[in-house]
């Protein structure tokens, strides 16, 4: 052991100085036995291929003759650009101060690594020794790069964080590497090194706040290309009089208004108005505010317009609904027994189906156009409104919401009834058909004069329904001042009697007790009954019958009798009550003291 410790002492980091090739399967041998491992692989054969045993030039690798690879964890020397495909990579043995890493068995797969996460710095290191510090620790992967924090953990693993994101890559160049400290065989001071990418808070937050600034580099760049492609803006003219008389006449053009105001901003901005000039301005600006009424009257027609488009919108939508009834009355009409029997089932079927779909419609029409007219009724409320201030009246929420409910219940009961007057109207015409013309215009006439009426109580229902809405109103307006009325007189009664009343009823409930006590005593005898029954029952807590408690008074009194007893255990029900137990023949009454119980609820 002692010579093969010699052997490997022997080798150096400089090319002229060795000894031995690391690839030799002698010194491989010898070094996996000095760290108590079985080699694998090792029958004979060649680790790595003749192209690199074979001492010569390669120009892919710029490498001379003799010289050995170049190590890429040695200090301020960059990584080695990466062999040919089909080549694998030769690792050599790593000495420092404190220890010393063999490489992996070329044979084996190389070590797995994570994803990459962006802006990586941190690494992972597991299998380290037990008895490695922190200062050996740097001292491995201090010549990987500048470390700035290591995080060592209680068990065999720590993190490190090194400045630049391509020091990480040197340190992955280690995974695989056995480490041993020192020349010790022992297990706690020999691990494998397993190096990975981790996911560290800080290099995420760099790498977010480079990219953000390449992002804020790249928007910069963009707009100064724009910039440079976007074609001059017209030049603006310098001021003078004929200028401004010129620039007069644009603005009492409706065409060229905009372009005049802007270069009359562009003049007042540059700090053209002075004495001499403010004149001029001062008309230019009142030609600019004349522009207000044109603008204002436009707005107006417009308005105009759009009251127009509704209006005609809100025909059209009526007489879309009128049409949506006559279908609905073709549907009735065919429903009615002389024509149904006629029909097939699968026609019968289908009418059934196009006729719920036309009332569907219908209804969805007709809610839509109810939905426009509430809208023109609360426009022409929140105007009254506007003009009559005073009229406002407080109510409370709820009752108003109440009263709009019934409202609204009112109101889609009446057309409910007039759609069944509508439906009777239809039937009527079809059965009225087969008459002659006159007789049909009679019971348009009728008809007409029918709906008339149907109109007319409807419309005489909603005023009352309004009448009575504003009388609860009214009602409910003085029924908050009552009870506000009502509440400031309980508060000075309160304040002036509350004291006075509670004294009185403090010394009637006294009076109240004292007259009890003295009606439910009325002689000495009774009150010493009532010490003997009370000291009896105290010592039996399950209480006892009344002919036992009788039994043990007529030792003391023989002329006492089970009725008396009875009857002044009744008077005093806050001292003894009854219990009944059992049943049947079993039933037993019971008097229990409960005095105490009394006491302790009060």
């Amino acid at each position: 052991m002692a010579a093969a410790a010699d052997s490997l002492g022997s080798i150096a980091i400089g090319a002229t100085q060795l000894t031995m090739s690391v690839t030799d399967p002698t010194a491989w041998a010898t070094a996996m036995n000095n760290l108590g491992m079985v080699p694998v692989g090792l029958a004979g054969q060649q680790l790595v291929s003749d192209s690199i045993c074979v001492p010569g030039f390669d120009p892919n690798l710029s490498l001379m003759t003799g010289i050995s690879p170049i190590n890429p964890i040695i200090a301020g020397i960059s990584m080695v650009p990466p062999p040919p495909v089909g080549l694998p990579i030769v690792k050599e043995i790593i000495h420092c101060k404190s220890c010393t890493l063999f490489p992996p068995n070329p044979n084996l797969p190389p070590p797995s690594t994570r994803e990459r996460p962006p802006g990586c710095k941190t690494v992972f290191v597991g299998g380290l020794p037990e008895n490695a510090t922190e200062e050996i620790i740097q001292e491995v992967f201090e010549q990987c790069g500048d470390i700035t924090a290591i995080r060592k953990s209680k068990k065999n693993f720590c993190h490190i964080r090194f400045s630049e994101e391509f020091m990480v890559d040197k340190a992955i160049y280690l995974s695989g590497y056995r480490m041993r400290l020192g020349s010790s065989t022992d297990k706690k001071d020999s691990g494998r090194l397993h190096v990975d990418f981790a996911q560290a808070r800080d290099d995420f937050y760099e790498w977010e706040c480079k990219q953000r600034m390449f992002a804020r580099e790249e928007r910069h760049r963009r707009r100064l290309e724009v910039d440079r492609l976007r074609p001059p803006s017209p030049a603006v003219m310098h001021y003078s009089e004929h200028e401004a008389t010129l620039l007069a006449e644009k603005l009492k053009d409706d065409g060229q208004f905009l372009e005049a105001i802007t270069v009359l901003i562009t003049w007042i901005e540059r700090g053209e108005v002075n004495r001499r000039s403010a004149n001029q301005f001062y008309s230019m600006v009142q030609l600019a505010n004349s522009h207000i009424r044109r603008l204002m009257n436009e707005k107006a027609t417009h308005e105009d317009e759009m009251e127009q488009a509704k209006e005609e919108f809100k025909n059209s939508m009526m007489g879309i609904l009128s049409q949506f009834e006559q279908i609905l009355a073709v549907f009735n009409a065919s429903a009615r027994q002389k024509a149904w029997d006629h029909f097939s089932k699968a026609q019968r079927k289908n009418l059934e189906i196009w006729r719920k779909h036309c009332e569907e419609l219908r209804n969805a029409h007709s809610e839509q156009l109810m939905g426009f007219r509430r809208e023109e009724e609360m426009e022409m409320s929140d105007d009254d409104n506007e003009d009559h201030p005073s009229k406002k009246l407080r109510v409370d929420a709820s009752a108003l919401a109440a009263q709009a409910y019934a409202l609204k219940e009112e109101n889609d009961s009446l057309r409910w009834q007039l759609d069944a007057y509508r439906n009777e109207v239809e039937l009527l015409k079809q059965e009225k058909g087969h008459l002659g013309r006159t007789e049909e215009n009679l019971t348009k006439d009728q008809q007409l004069q029918f709906l008339q009426q149907t109109m007319q109580g409807m419309q005489q229902q909603l005023l009352t329904v309004q009448e009575e809405l504003n009388c609860k109103k009214s009602e409910l307006d003085q029924a908050m001042e009552e009870q506000t009325h009502t509440r400031a007189l309980l508060k000075v009664l309160q304040e002036q009697e509350i004291n006075g009343f509670r004294v009185a009823v403090v010394n009637r409930e006294k009076q109240k007790d004292a007259g009890k006590e003295s009606q439910a005593l009325k002689s000495e005898k009774e009150a010493l009954l009532i010490g003997i029954i009370s000291s009896f029952l105290h010592v039996h807590p399950f209480g006892a019958n009344i002919e036992y408690l009788w039994s043990y008074l007529q030792q003391l009194d023989s002329r006492i009798s089970a009725n008396e007893i009875e009857m002044l255990l009744m008077k005093l029900p806050r001292m003894f009550k009854q219990e009944i137990t059992g049943v049947g023949a079993t039933l037993e009454k019971r008097w229990k003291f409960c005095a105490f119980e009394e006491i302790k609820t009060t």
